[in-house]
């Protein structure tokens, strides 16, 4: 009898625990800081945050060396907070969504920019270029019980000690409650999910050779060298 093909799980640290996060499925969510909105083209009075996913096992650790991804000679940095989903439910109300959060984590929502580009002009899908291999950076989780639900607090990111991105998530478009409940609409979202929330204006180019470092205040802290 032929062994069964091994597969590993993907998971993702929790701080301060031996334990893992099991990773299900990771949600993004589109244009959702109104000043990246604008450096995009878009129009935040207008169009509201969109939705997209990553497959769960581009997920990558936030002290990890990461590779250059192949087929792009423009990668991009998306500093994001990320709401790790511990409760299962379909249409949540804002209310309620809070409990629905196991805990959060820093986020690096990679971007092979130019296939955006490509995919946007041809009306076609974006999954190679924003679902490949090792293009969701993530810290460790931090639950709920030791940073309770962040409303506001300083989100950034430097390259090579240079700051790139800092704002602050107070200035999501869309709050996390109601990221949660608007996404509960679209899918039944069960334990294990991640929702990668939207970055702030200053997105830009990573080279071979960067070290990308960014956090959040009260919540964790990336740093990756590209190699």
């Amino acid at each position: 009898m032929n062994e069964p093909f091994p597969v590993t799980a993907p998971s993702a640290a929790i701080a301060d625990s031996d334990q893992r996060f099991p990773v299900r499925r990771i949600f993004c969510v589109g244009k959702n800081y109104a000043d990246h909105a604008r450096e995009m083209g878009g129009d935040p009075d207008r169009e509201p945050p969109f939705f997209f996913s990553k497959p769960a096992d581009a997920i990558v650790a936030g002290t990890a060396a990461i590779a250059m991804p192949p087929r792009t000679e423009n990668l991009h940095h998306e500093i994001e907070l990320v709401v790790a989903i511990g409760k299962g439910g379909r249409d949540i109300t804002s209310d309620d969504a809070p409990a629905m959060v196991f805990g959060y984590a820093v986020g690096n929502d990679l971007t092979r920019r130019d296939l955006q580009a490509d995919a946007k002009a041809g009306g076609r899908p974006w999954d190679m270029a924003k679902g490949f291999d090792r293009s969701a950076v993530l810290s460790p989780i931090r639950p709920v019980a030791a940073v309770g639900h962040p409303a506001a607090a300083r989100i950034w990111l430097s390259v090579n000690g240079e700051t790139r991105q800092d704002g602050d998530i107070a200035d999501m478009i869309w709050p996390i409650a109601d990221i949660i409940a608007e996404l509960s609409t679209y899918v039944e979202l069960m334990p294990g999910d991640l929702i990668y929330t939207g970055t702030p204006a200053g997105v830009g180019r990573i080279v071979r050779g960067d070290l990308v470092e960014g956090g959040i205040d009260g919540i964790g802290a990336i740093a990756n060298r590209f190699t």
